[in-house]
């Protein structure tokens, strides 16, 4: 299965124009950051999160150089706990592996069951970059199809100060 033409596949349907840069695998921020030196576009960060049960899941979506404040998060979301999924629920819920963490893996949440943030900071830019579901290509949008896209697949956008 390929998952980047799935993300493709689905920009298209929705006339979401992008601009892709390919490039050998980025298996660092560091790294993925220097493929795109240059291209307008804020750096993103997605974490996905889990509480203590493994029972309510999260996206996190933040500037990449910014850390995520996780007991300001949780006390956002209601938790009692939060930490990083594992790398096994990663993969049964987004079909994904760890470093190409994005929104483009919504499309194979089969469940429907995880909640998607964005830090406020970043809302405002003109393009976000993340990784298409594979970590060889980076894809640059603007940021209101960043939403068009998340909403159009089921999902509500949550804004939040973090």
């Amino acid at each position: 299965m390929n998952l980047f033409k799935e993300v493709e596949e689905k920009l298209k349907e929705l006339d979401i124009s992008y601009q892709l840069v390919e490039h050998e695998p980025a298996v660092t921020i560091e790294l993925a950051d220097k493929f795109i030196e240059g291209i307008e576009g804020v750096r993103t960060k997605t974490m996905f999160l889990t509480n203590r049960k493994k029972r309510n899941f999260y996206l996190m979506i933040l500037d990449d150089s910014k850390r995520l404040d996780m007991d300001k998060f949780k006390d956002i979301v209601e938790e009692k706990q939060i930490k990083l999924a594992s790398e096994d629920t990663l993969y049964e819920k987004m079909m994904l592996v760890p470093g190409v963490v994005s929104p483009f893996g919504l499309l194979n949440n089969v469940d429907k069951d995880v909640k998607v943030y964005f830090d406020r900071e970043i809302v405002h830019e003109e393009r976000m970059s993340f990784h298409p579901n594979t970590n060889e290509k980076t894809i640059f949008l603007k940021t209101p199809d960043v939403f068009k896209f998340i909403e159009s697949i089921g999902y509500t956008v949550n804004i939040i100060d973090i």
